[in-house]
């Protein structure tokens, strides 16, 4: 003899199978919409201040990397170049102010001189051919500021 077998499906049951297959509300979608929103705000507004903090210290690099060819500069010539000579001293032998008779440069790689991380000029100043200064205008290229914008000078480093 044959068992048949007779599935009763209670209205319990065939609410639960509907449930399962039934897809995202409209608000459930736009509650994940909105999450993911402020989430990638969170993010890139983190990612922007690592970039700008980036080019702060390759600016501080640059300077320090300055700092080491000024010396050896020194170390050849018994002074620093002047202010009139500038940084381009590293790179040619001066033709104005006090002309060193033993420049063996060029002091630094390439034929320009490296810009700070926000692609604008070092400000150099030597008074007296002993001491000197390096000076970055910061993200702004203003004298000043505070945060991202404020000088970075050789003497603070």
């Amino acid at each position: 003899m044959r068992k048949i077998q007779i599935k009763i499906h209670s209205k319990d049951t065939q609410a639960k199978s509907k449930k399962r297959f039934r897809g995202f509300s409209f608000i459930e979608v736009m509650v994940v919409i909105i999450i993911l929103g402020l989430l990638s705000s969170i993010v890139g507004v983190y990612l922007f201040d690592s970039a700008e903090q980036a080019k702060a210290d390759a600016t501080k690099t640059q300077i320090r990397g300055l700092e080491t060819a000024l010396d050896l500069y020194r170390l050849h010539n018994s002074r620093y170049p002047s202010s009139e000579q500038g940084l381009q001293a590293l790179l040619g032998k001066p033709e104005v102010g006090v002309i060193p008779k033993n420049w063996n440069g060029p002091y630094l790689r390439g034929n320009n001189l490296p810009e700070d991380g926000w692609g604008g000029p070092f400000r150099y100043l030597s008074v007296n051919g002993k001491d000197y200064e390096i000076i970055s205008l910061g993200a702004d290229g203003a004298d000043g500021g505070t945060d991202l914008d404020a000088d970075i000078n050789s003497s603070d480093l």
